[in-house]
This record gives structure tokens, C-alpha cells and sequence, in this order.
């Protein structure tokens, strides 16, 4: 399970450091994908095999099974990690999540998301400020 939160920064050439932990808890074989919330996010193999068996029995018949589809299998790629432990983030997942400088990795249970930092803290104001309501949204799960 990934967990924390890491602060980083992307370079001019769209290369980002992940962690040593999270690289060791992804394995030699992850994916690198679009992610809800205008965020990027990174797969294990199995968690990525599990998404797309979820997305592949969606209807195509369907306009937002088709979209949801595209948004997904369009963006993604195979991850390579240089020998300093950086990725390349291309440019279309950069602009995606809103990259500049300043980037926050952050562990998502089964999956990473990587964010624009500015980005990020806005979306935190406005969920943060409404974590109870959501809460209470989900008293089936007993949290």
C-alpha cells in the first residue's frame, strides 16, 4: 500500500526523482497514466491489470465508457527509471497535472499520484474543508 506525502521538483526536461521507497514498492514494471483530479498517476502491473479489466468490461457502446477508456489507455506508459531514480514526465501528463517547479507525490493506497503543488494545496482547501460531510456520505464503509 503506498502512503505519505513527498515534496519534489520537476525539471525543465519534465524529469521528477520518485522517492526511494515508492520506487522500491513499484517494482522494475509500472504504468505512468492520466489521473482524475488533474493529477498523473503510477501503477503497479497488478493494480494496473486490475484497472484495466475493470475498463475493458465497460460497454463501448457507451459514450463515457468510450471516453473514460481513451482518458485512461490514451495517456498511459511504461515507466523507466534512470540510474538517479528520475522518470520522464512527457509533456501532455505535465500539462495534465498542471506541473511547474514544484510537485507533491503522494501515496494513494493502491496507486501514486503525482500533482502540481500549487494545484494541489487549492484542491486540499477546498476537500479539506468538507472531509466530514464526505465521511458521513460513507457510513457504510464504519470509518
Amino acid at each position: 500500500m503506498f502512503i505519505g506525502e513527498y515534496n519534489h521538483t520537476i525539471d525543465t526536461k519534465g524529469r521528477l526523482i520518485i522517492p526511494a521507497k515508492i520506487r522500491e514498492q513499484l517494482g522494475d514494471h509500472c504504468i505512468l497514466a492520466n489521473g482524475l483530479d488533474n493529477c498523473i498517476t503510477i501503477y503497479t502491473e497488478e493494480s494496473w491489470d486490475k484497472l484495466c479489466q475493470k475498463l475493458n468490461s465497460l460497454p463501448s457502446t457507451k459514450v463515457n465508457a468510450r471516453a473514460i477508456k481513451r482518458f485512461y489507455f490514451g495517456s498511459a506508459v511504461e515507466l523507466e527509471f534512470d540510474k538517479q531514480g528520475r522518470i520522464l514526465v512527457s509533456k501532455p501528463l505535465r500539462e495534465h497535472a498542471k506541473l511547474q517547479k514544484d510537485v507533491v507525490i503522494i501515496g494513494a493506497g493502491d496507486h501514486v499520484e503525482i500533482w502540481g503543488r500549487e494545484h494541489y494545496d487549492d484542491y486540499s482547501n477546498d476537500v479539506y474543508g468538507s472531509i466530514e460531510a464526505f465521511a458521513e456520505g460513507l457510513d457504510d464503509l464504519n470509518l
